[in-house]
């Protein structure tokens, strides 16, 4: 059974094809996610996307038969539809740093942490102040939206003519949602907003049927069956979830390196620290914190080649480090400027960011209480120096799980059964070098007043 699923990640978008029977994507088409830096505010180019999907689908088509479309995006995004179906203003990019003009009107609006499970975030990273700014800003615009999208709901839209509203999104760090009680926080309905979100679909619902001309377009048949779809990081915990016994914990990597934690001990979340409350695809709210550790990667490690077995042990032996973080405004040291402890080969640094990575990732699985083994999921998968060091500094099982796994294969469950069994490659203890590399590097930002 093929399911074609539409993913959208920060950074760039894929259109895979999975293959339920072998849990593997067997087609893949691939695009930057560009942002246009123009008027009104910097926007995603759905137009553009919208072009690769449908051009992916028709090609994908041909390489295999579709059985059904099921989508995934990155979260922090809304849409605002007007009563013809088309955007009354263009999507805002999370990253706007106007948004922080009417921050402190909204802040005296949004929900409080033990409501809402979503700390204060930068620029636009809750949804609901984007909404706010978006309404404060352009009020005539405003006037004429009649729905409030999710991102991977919105991508239904266009493909089926129907809207609906999903947990996984609305729970996402938005101000939006009341996790512990599933319905829409107090602000939404101080501010009229309630009136503007369609239904309640769970993610794997049938959303509907291609529209005819989309089925014209792609060639595939009209009766294909669209499902409502998932927040990214809750279709990378969603095979998971269905195979594993708790506790565990996932960590889903990419632009953002987010932390789930299922079955978590009783810990209490500390907002000012990026820690929050997500909801999966069961509709359970489930303690999560995070990072970006993609962007941080991409910041360092732009110019730097692979390491080597002799720059790894130096490293650990004269412990050059780096201190968070390279990225402010998010993460569990939101506030702290990043540097190096001292100079080192490139081969040397390349090491030493994979080891700060690992230990933020640390840092932020220990503050929402996580237990049992950490499987790691995404591009972060594929480094060895950050597993043996997230090993080292948690003392825990850490599981490489390539095979049946990702945000691609987590969405595609959303539209038929697997033969889902845990498994994977545990990581071996590395050793006592690296347990006192990590405990170094806490020590260090611990000395900075870091929090």
């Amino acid at each position: 059974m093929a399911i074609a699923v539409i993913d959208i990640g920060k950074t760039n978008a894929k259109l895979a094809l999975v293959d339920l029977a072998q849990l593997a994507e067997i087609a893949v088409r691939r695009t930057p996610n560009e942002v246009v830096r123009a008027a009104p505010y910097p926007h995603f180019d759905v137009e553009r996307l919208w072009t690769f999907i449908l051009d992916s689908l028709r090609d994908l088509a041909r390489e295999a038969q579709i059985e059904a479309i099921s989508i995934t995006t990155h979260g922090a995004t809304g849409v605002l539809l007007a009563a013809d179906g088309s955007l009354a203003l263009p999507i805002l990019d999370y990253e706007h740093t106007g948004i922080e003009d009417t921050r402190a009107a909204y802040e005296k609006l949004r929900p409080p942490f033990a409501e809402s499970g979503t700390p204060p975030l930068a620029t636009g990273l809750n949804l609901g102040a984007q909404f706010y700014w978006q309404q404060q800003s352009f009020p005539a615009a405003w006037a004429e939206v009649t729905s409030l999208l999710m991102y991977a709901q919105y991508w239904g839209f266009r493909l089926t003519g129907h809207q609906v509203s999903e947990a996984t999104s609305l729970g996402c760090h938005t101000d939006l949602w009341a996790p512990a009680d599933g319905t829409f926080s107090s602000m939404v309905g101080r501010l009229g907003w309630t009136r503007l979100f369609p239904p309640m679909a769970k993610a794997a619902d049938r959303l509907g049927t291609l529209l005819p001309a989309i089925a014209e377009r792609t060639g595939l048949p009209a009766t294909t069956p669209v499902h409502v779809g998932i927040h990214d990081s809750n279709a990378s915990l969603l095979p998971h979830l269905l195979a594993r016994r708790a506790p565990f914990a996932v960590l889903s990597t990419g632009t953002w390196v987010i932390s789930l934690a299922v079955g978590a001990r009783t810990i209490a979340l500390d907002p000012a620290r990026d820690t929050l409350i997500n909801v999966n695809a069961l509709g359970q709210p489930t303690p999560s914190a995070r990072f970006m550790g993609g962007r941080e990667n991409a910041i360092l490690g732009e110019e730097l080649p692979p390491t080597n077995p002799a720059a790894i042990e130096r490293v650990l032996g004269r412990g050059l480090m780096y201190l968070p973080a390279a990225q402010q405004g998010s993460g569990p040291f939101p506030h702290n400027a990043g540097r190096w402890t001292g100079d080192g080969t490139p081969a040397e640094q390349r090491a030493a960011l994979s080891f700060y990575l690992a230990l933020m990732a640390a840092t932020c699985l220990d503050l929402i209480g996580a237990d049992g083994p950490t499987i790691i999921e995404g591009p972060f998968a594929a480094n060895t120096e950050f597993a043996s060091m997230l090993r080292a500094a948690t003392g825990r099982d850490v599981i490489i799980e390539a095979a049946g796994t990702g945000t691609s294969i987590g969405a595609a469950l959303l539209a038929g059964d697997a033969n889902l069994k845990p498994g994977g490659e545990t990581i071996s203890d590395p050793g006592s070098s690296w347990s006192a590399y990590a405990a170094a590097w806490r020590e260090a930002v611990g000395a900075l007043g870091a929090t």
